[in-house]
């Protein structure tokens, strides 16, 4: 294990200078979180400042809970990949029954925490009594619980109660309670791990399952106890997820299992069985933190960001392999000796070390100037799509043109990772942010945040609710969808059959759009809506979900998709119809989407000129910060886009 003192081979010694290599190759998770925040601290002015420390600490809190859960599934040989899931949908479960249902909120609490135990307690019955692999088992619970917190939440997000959206809160005004919870649960996995039977248990089937039966231990039943712990914790990380956000996401948390697993291997576990502590779960899930905390304000580009971060948990768990290979060699389970002394010694030296050279480090920003070049920060809720490259593109020309320095950042459509990359904002040197929110509602406490730090905040294509922006740039999606509604009807005439291809569930795009082409459509009786199938904004779910639609709909005679990407996806799934026996409008004007209007095959795009939105947003985010007045809503025309007209326009 990567915390544990490790007790060397004969020979390995050599004085001080073997010591201290024998303390590094025996704790390589601590001695990597060393090296990264003594980096971390010299790269960055920013870094080593007490609210981003604190920053870092609750954008670790969720992984970590997570990771703790999952520890006791991967020390006992087994996996669960349904936690990120099984968190939305206990989430979710909380705020509904405590909103929609009227259920008093500690019963709410209660049943939320009791959906995570059972959600546990199938994964541990398909493993244990259904004889289904681990991977398998949950892959399947991954899928049931997220379509479950989808069809509880009808894809939308659903507000928290505020007596639980406390948890997202800091006590004392600086000590964040997501730390305060995950530290909770971290003594918690120790207690079980290394006090308890079912802890030693766990070591015993990862180590050997055949042996440990064969030894009088109850497998079956053990296993559907571990996964019923694993199922608590992540009911416990979606509760103080969506308090951080002050609302239930049902697409929150995704891919968390993921870095939960690998927390769990960083901190020296091993996936085959029989080893792992709490201690090293916690620091594998704090390095991954330190890591995107720091590339934030690095203002690495978000794409080499995820390059980087694979690269450094390949090296961690290389580093632990040579480490094991050189001779260490990990002490039974449920042995101490000695150990746990030389263990908190080895903490209090590396934190002596780490705070003697950070402090170092630091002198090396002391009395530097603050930059001439005004700081801003973007932050884009996805750059997996061509709109919103497009603003990125808008917003760099602009911030050239002015001499700004502007660092963006890509949340992947997750409203929790947006969250994290706000607070780095607000703990960084920025001048102003411009956020393009994934979801209205859970970017609020972010930007409340920002806020309370003076920081003004400019809110491109949508708005943030329960917080102050000091400009709104936007197109209204509302119009937009109305607009598509018109063109599309009278196309055809005003009659016809139609499908609907949505953006991604629970996103306030998908829902203004599709919410103004319903009204719209008012206007004619004569358009029939045969079929309405979400394809998340995606041109290749787009062509597969238009291709299963014309099986049950083979005679429709018109399309509308709530973006460009999947109108284009539905365009191939068409073939030689598109254009012709068929109309397809889509919505963004992006620059594939205009090249179809240009060749016939997409009658419409509904345009929002989204590099306008980019320079805009950053021209405003500067006035912002020179004290100029800023208009609090600006908006860029919508404009519907044919062939008539595409050669005029310039997105």
């Amino acid at each position: 294990m990567a915390t544990d003192t490790l007790k060397s081979t004969p020979g390995a010694q050599g004085g001080a200078t073997g010591g201290l290599r024998r303390l590094l190759l025996d704790n390589g998770a601590l001695t990597a979180l060393i090296v990264l925040v003594i980096a971390m601290s010299a790269l960055s002015g920013d870094f080593l400042t007490a609210d981003n420390l604190l920053n870092v600490g609750v954008q670790a809190a969720v992984t970590a809970i997570l990771a703790f859960g999952v520890t006791f599934v991967i020390v006992s040989a087994g996996i669960d990949l349904s936690v990120g899931s099984v968190a939305a949908l206990s989430a979710t479960v909380l705020a509904w029954s405590a909103t929609e249902a009227g259920i008093p909120v500690v019963l709410a609490v209660v049943l939320a925490v009791a959906t995570g135990i059972v959600c546990g307690l199938v994964n541990g019955f398909l493993v244990s009594y259904g004889k289904l692999p681990p991977f398998i088992a949950t892959l399947a619970m991954l899928s049931v619980a997220r379509g479950l917190s989808l069809v509880i939440s009808q894809g939308s997000p659903i507000a928290f109660p505020d007596s639980v959206s406390h948890l997202g809160d800091t006590l004392g005004g600086w000590l964040p309670v997501p730390v305060l919870v995950m530290v909770v649960m971290g003594l918690l996995t120790a207690f079980v791990l290394g006090r308890t039977y079912i802890g030693r248990s766990m070591y015993a089937i990862g180590g050997n399952e055949e042996a440990a039966r064969l030894s009088g231990l109850r497998v079956k039943k053990q296993k559907l106890a571990i996964y019923a712990f694993s199922g608590l914790f992540a009911a416990a990380a979606g509760i103080v997820l969506a308090s951080r956000l002050a609302s239930a996401q049902p697409q929150a948390a995704q891919g968390y299992e993921l870095d939960a697993i690998a927390a769990v291997v960083i901190g020296g576990a091993s996936l085959a069985g029989g080893t792992g502590k709490a201690s090293g779960t916690l620091i594998g899930a704090l390095i991954l933190a330190v890591l995107r905390n720091g590339l934030n304000l690095l203002s690495v580009s978000a794409f080499w960001q995820q390059v980087v971060i694979g690269v450094v948990i390949a090296l961690a768990v290389l580093f632990d392999t040579v480490r094991r290979k050189a001779g260490a060699t990990a002490p039974a389970a449920g042995t101490s000796g000695g150990g746990k002394g030389k263990q908190a010694l080895t903490y209090v030296i590396a934190a002596v070390v780490a705070v003697a050279v950070v402090g170092a480090t630091s002198l090396l920003h002391n009395g530097s100037s603050a930059a001439d070049r005004p700081k801003i920060g973007l932050s884009l809720s996805t750059l997996n799509n061509p709109f919103f490259v497009q603003i990125r593109d808008g917003a760099e020309e602009e911030a050239k043109k002015l001499g700004v320095d502007l660092t963006v950042t890509d949340a992947q459509n997750d409203a929790s990772q947006q969250a994290n990359q706000l607070q780095n904002f607000t703990s960084g040197s920025l001048s102003a942010v411009v956020v393009n929110p994934v979801d209205s509602d859970a970017a609020g406490p972010s930007v409340r945040g920002a806020n309370q730090a003076g920081i003004p905040v400019i809110a491109v294509d949508r708005g943030v609710n329960e917080a102050d922006t000091s400009a709104l740039v936007a197109s209204d999606n509302v119009e937009g969808g109305a607009l598509g509604a018109k063109a599309l009807a009278e196309k055809l005439g005003g009659k016809g059959t139609i499908v609907i291809l949505q953006g991604q569930a629970g996103t306030s795009a998908s829902r203004e759009r599709g919410a103004g082409f319903a009204e719209g459509l008012k206007d004619y009786p004569g358009i029939k809506v045969v079929a309405k199938q979400p394809a998340d904004f995606d041109r290749t779910k787009g062509l597969d979900v238009m291709t299963n639609l014309l099986q049950a709909h083979p005679d429709i005679d018109g399309v509308f998709a709530e973006n460009d990407e999947m109108a284009l996806g539905a365009i191939k799934a068409l073939g030689s119809k598109a254009g012709k026996s068929v109309q397809v409008v889509g919505f963004d004007g992006t620059p594939d989407g205009l090249k179809a209007v240009r060749a016939g095959t997409l009658y419409a795009s509904v345009a929002q000129q989204p590099s306008e939105l980019g320079r805009i947003a950053v021209r405003n985010a500067l006035r912002a910060v020179e004290g100029e007045k800023v208009e609090k809503m600006v908006k860029v025309p919508v404009k519907v886009v044919t062939k008539e007209n595409v050669a005029g326009f310039e997105g």
